[in-house]
């Protein structure tokens, strides 16, 4: 069966794919354990003078805004929020693994990136707006720069058959997922579980990989953030930013905006602080070069 062989191709190119680096990876085992302080943190970022730079870089750019300069890993880390920290170290990561334009085919890197950018900064500004606990505002970030990484191995591993999904979700003014899903036998969102499975990701970012197009169906714990991602997924097709390879997105209904008690109204006030914060959050692109 076709589909059985493409899945089998996406997983062996995400078998292939570079792992995420070890501190990364203690980094998230670390900040998964409720009992975690600052300094166990501090304790294993200092190990990687990368990451540890990254930090600093990140919380003295413009993104934050503080106005003052941060020189200490500790007082950073005190200021960000093991949360923030654990969602910047991981969002860097994974850009760093995917920016290399050559093994881009069928999506501009430049342009999907952007995208990811787009709904990553929408996502937070509407969880901002609703009055979330600034503490988790980072992860809606996180989910939403990370929800469409499923594409890469479908980009990648199924270069020519991906062109030709394009071409049929532009052809029949089909959602890009329901063209894969049609052409491919599975769709961004899985490849993206695979990814997230591959990598031991957890939790809001992975739920938001697998289920930003059928959130209507989700029934886990992080629906909050899954129903935001979805949002604001549309938002950044529907006004054009970046490209994510999708000209005819699916409109979430109206039960959506009623789940995260925003008013639909809310999305046409985003278009100026959207582009503000994209440019803001462009740090972590230039983070990872």
């Amino acid at each position: 069966m076709p589909g059985s062989e493409n899945i089998r191709r996406v997983r062996e190119y995400v078998v292939g794919m570079p792992s995420l680096p070890t501190t990364v990876t203690k980094v998230l085992e670390v900040c998964n354990n409720p009992k975690t302080s600052p300094i166990d943190l501090d304790n294993v970022i200092r190990l990687d003078p990368v990451l540890m730079g990254r930090v600093l870089k990140l919380i003295n750019s413009a993104y934050y805004g503080l106005g003052t300069q941060v020189t200490s890993l500790a007082r950073a880390i005190i200021m960000l929020g093991i949360n923030t920290v654990k969602n910047l170290a991981l969002s860097t990561a994974v850009v760093d693994r995917f920016s290399d334009k050559g093994a881009f085919r069928a999506i501009n890197m430049d342009g999907f990136w952007r995208h990811s950018l787009c709904v990553g900064v929408t996502a937070k500004l509407i969880a901002r707006r609703r009055g979330v606990d600034p503490k988790a505002v980072e992860e809606y970030f996180a989910a939403g720069l990370l929800h469409d990484v499923g594409k890469i191995p479908l980009n990648n591993a199924l270069p020519d058959e991906y062109v030709r999904t394009m071409a049929l979700a532009d052809r029949e003014r089909l959602p890009l997922f329901l063209a894969e899903k049609r052409a491919l036998d599975l769709d961004h969102c899985e490849a993206g579980r695979v990814v997230a499975e591959s990598w031991k990701l957890g939790g809001a970012i992975a739920d938001a990989i697998a289920f930003h197009h059928t959130h209507e169906s989700y029934r886990g714990d992080h629906g909050d953030v899954v129903r935001t991602v979805a949002v604001a997924n549309y938002f950044a097709n529907r006004e054009g930013i970046g490209f994510s390879g999708n000209l005819f997105p699916d409109k979430p209904g109206p039960e959506v905006y009623g789940l995260l008690d925003m008013e639909k109204s809310w999305l046409e006030e985003l278009e100026a602080p959207v582009a503000a914060e994209i440019e803001k959050a462009k740090v972590f692109l230039k983070l990872t070069h």
